[in-house]
């Protein structure tokens, strides 16, 4: 199995520390975020891992370089202007190939077992789902057994980390064009073709310097594990 670790992000809200520095390199006790994310890939059993670039990309890229410092692959696509989510895995299909991957955002933290996600028969997509932070209290989703819903009344959070098969992004969806995976969300909901499971374990968002300082007071669980 391959996977993708999505980094091209400009990461404003975690202005000023990323003036200089890309969000994935950002570091909790010593380590780019990036870092965690491999090492979780890994430990998995997946070592060919792809990573989309772009804002201050080179240094991503000249910090990893091929990946063999970490025991595994890493290609990159590297994209001109940030494509966002859906847009990103788009361009790195070709590197991706024919068979499911996964896909886990370089600004996450989480102690889940990469290795146990599967498709469900008939799923095109299964998102990993956590409990609602205070940033995100409203949700993203509900769950029906293992169908995701629109969120109503029980609701939880896209952990950033999810299993994809290659055939979720449309064929007519063309390289060089920004799309959100919120977008094609909806319409797989609609199709019953996304799926999810619900997480209890450790699970962080680096989304702001705030939860930047959160991590690396809270991280040791994730560090001993």
């Amino acid at each position: 199995m391959k996977a993708m670790i999505l980094a091209a992000g400009r990461g404003k809200r975690m202005m000023p520390l990323t003036k200089n520095t890309p969000k994935p390199l950002l570091k909790i006790h010593e380590k780019p975020l990036i870092e965690y994310s491999i090492e979780a890939l890994k430990k998995a059993g997946v070592t060919d891992i792809i990573i989309n670039t772009a804002y201050l990309g080179e240094q991503i890229q000249a910090y990893l370089g091929d990946g063999t410092k970490f025991g595994v692959q890493v290609q990159y696509s590297i994209e001109q202007n940030a494509l966002e989510t859906a847009g990103g895995i788009i361009q790195a299909l070709p590197l991706l190939g024919n068979s499911p991957f996964i896909v886990i955002n370089s600004d996450v933290l989480c102690d889940v077992d990469l290795s146990t996600l599967a498709l469900p028969n008939n799923s095109l997509a299964h998102l990993l789902l956590v409990d609602n932070p205070e940033h995100n209290l409203n949700g993203d989703f509900s769950l029906n057994g293992n169908q995701i819903n629109l969120a109503n009344t029980q609701t939880y959070t896209f952990s950033g980390i999810g299993l994809y098969h290659p055939d979720f992004f449309p064929s007519h969806l063309h390289n060089q064009q920004k799309i959100p995976l919120s977008s094609l969300f909806q319409k797989a909901i609609k199709s019953g073709k996304l799926t999810g499971e619900y997480y209890s374990g450790y699970w962080q968002d680096i989304g702001t310097p705030e939860r930047l300082e959160l991590a690396d007071n809270s991280i040791g669980g994730l560090l001993h594990k």
